[in-house]
């Protein structure tokens, strides 16, 4: 890959792949490398006809799909910044990162799961910045729909877009990628194309990633595995895409079998769930080749049974922040099976990682500190917040990722514990302070702590402690379907447990360790 754009790179590909199949959607319908180009042109065209400038933010929310993918190509095309948002967020949640993102145009789902996204945002305050709303698939009368949308194409031209492609530098924005902090609210990660293409081509090679392969990708576009080292990475590689919108395992099973399916990455839930599926004994998984996993604590058996079970020949584990374009350290193929399900890998090429007392002191092989990140990899900063910045990357451009780990005498990485209270759940970041704010505004809440606390499937999952305002009762199973009306699933605590207080220290700051210690004496 020698473009520094994806413009230009995605370009280079179509050169090289124009007749081989590009994606197959789950209905089972193909694009050609030269198809999904020139939708791509169509859809740029189109943005082109809605005003859409050079640094325009347009944001996506939406599932898994080949259109997900048509709208992100389009966008960088036209030298757009885009947005990617959580599909498991609710309407506040999605109209805050649009809202902060300054976003002109929003690609949605239409009806997904018994939601109808438009309408989550039309019954919250409208984002001022906002103009257009096109509905991907699945629209309902008074959408904007992505054949409407296209449609459009007809009052711009293939040329104009050729000029906005050709003036997207590699130091040009290509995406701002929300995550939350330890304030509550999302914080926007500005990165830019060179590096997120460097990430990219190097995360590919140790994949050992060839136009052969065919990759199904379960893990949400939302996120930099689904997008980055997902989508847009297979097709800079020039192999086959296959979007998969819904994680169910029989139906995976199914693909895997039907598509011959070679390269599936995922958090250790999706391995997990496989494995469990009754209907694997009786699949044919000989075309699975190579995975990739991580975003949680990992059983060296799980790796055993990855292979031995699953049949795959290749499986790597790695770290990564969405700070860091989404990888920061990886496996090699040939490294050992108690080093690829103990460590996190070395850090990937032309980029440094040291662990630091409390100081920001380096300290010595096998001794813990926190992680801390330096190179090309890192993000440019948080959007229109300087002092979150500033207090992520230090004055010699180290990112402090706020997690605890080790590095051994040849440089693998152990992660082994947090600074900052985040927990996974199923390979999404969990916020405390976000969570907490929101159950803040339940009415018989007067306190409210989340911790996460292990969970076999999930790798950790939300407790909530939470004291109760004087003459109210919490019902258990009452706040739990409360909480799922008011976040993103994954955020939902799964149990809840009332205290007459929370535990906290002279300063008047809730000892989270006591809660946690609290959960395991439970």
């Amino acid at each position: 890959m020698s473009a520094a754009t994806v413009p230009a790179a995605f370009a280079e590909s179509v050169r090289r792949n124009a007749s081989r199949t590009a994606v197959i959607a789950e209905d089972g319908s193909e694009l050609s490398y030269a198809e999904l180009d020139q939708l791509r042109i169509y859809a740029a065209r189109a943005l082109l006809a809605l005003g859409v400038n050079h640094g325009d933010r347009v944001a996506i929310w939406a599932q898994n799909c080949v259109e997900w993918i048509v709208a992100g190509l389009a966008i960088h095309s036209v030298g757009g910044v885009l947005v990617p948002i959580n599909t498991r967020m609710k309407g506040a949640e999605a109209a805050y990162v649009l809202e902060k993102s300054g976003a002109r145009v929003l690609f949605c789902a239409g009806n997904f799961l018994g939601t109808h996204y438009p309408s989550l945002i039309a019954a919250e305050h409208w984002p001022k910045t906002l103009e257009h709303v096109v509905v991907l698939r699945d629209e309902q009368a008074g959408d904007t729909g992505w054949r409407t949308f296209m449609a459009k194409a007809d009052q711009s031209h293939t040329e104009e877009v050729m000029k906005r492609a050709a003036a997207v530098t590699p130091d040009d924005r290509m995406d701002i990628m929300f995550t939350s902090g330890t304030t509550g609210r999302p914080k926007g990660v500005v990165t830019h194309h060179g590096q997120n293409l460097r990430v990219i081509a190097d995360w590919s090679a140790h994949m050992g990633l060839v136009p052969e392969d065919r990759y199904l990708i379960a893990n949400p576009f939302f996120h930099t595995f689904g997008y980055k080292v997902g989508w847009l990475g297979s097709l800079m590689i020039g192999l086959t895409v296959l979007p998969h919108a819904i994680f169910d395992a029989g139906a995976i099973l199914q693909r895997i079998a039907k598509q011959r399916i070679s390269v599936l990455p995922g958090p250790p839930t999706l391995f997990i769930s496989l494995l469990n599926d009754p209907a694997r004994a009786t699949s044919d998984l000989s075309s699975l080749r190579a995975t990739i996993t991580g975003a949680a604590t990992i059983a060296p058996s799980l790796i055993e049974r990855i292979r031995a079970e699953l049949g795959f020949k290749i499986v790597l584990t790695a770290y990564g922040l969405t700070e860091t374009c989404g990888v920061a350290s990886m496996c090699k193929v040939d490294d050992d099976a108690e080093t690829i399900a103990l460590t996190s890998g070395t850090a990937i090429d032309n980029t440094e990682m040291r662990i630091v007392d409390s100081e920001n002191k380096p300290v010595a092989a096998g001794e813990s500190g926190e992680i801390v990140i330096r190179g090309y990899n890192v993000m440019q900063c948080y959007l229109d917040d300087e002092k979150a910045t500033h207090e992520t990357i230090d004055a010699d451009g180290w990112l402090h990722t706020g997690d605890v780990g080790i590095l051994d005498a040849r440089g693998y990485l152990k992660i082994t514990d947090r600074l900052k209270d985040m927990y996974i759940t199923g390979g999404f970041n969990c916020y405390p302070a976000e969570i907490e704010r929101i159950i803040a505004a339940h009415p018989a809440v007067a306190q409210v702590a989340i911790v996460g606390i292990p969970d076999e499937r999930q790798g950790e999952v939300g407790k909530a402690f939470v004291v109760a305002r004087p003459g109210q009762q919490i019902d258990s199973k009452e706040f739990i379907a409360w909480c799922r009306d008011q976040m993103a699933n994954y955020k939902v605590p799964r149990s809840v447990e009332v205290l007459a207080a929370l535990p906290v220290n002279a300063g008047g700051k809730v000892m989270k360790f006591e809660l946690r210690n609290l959960s395991k004496a439970g």
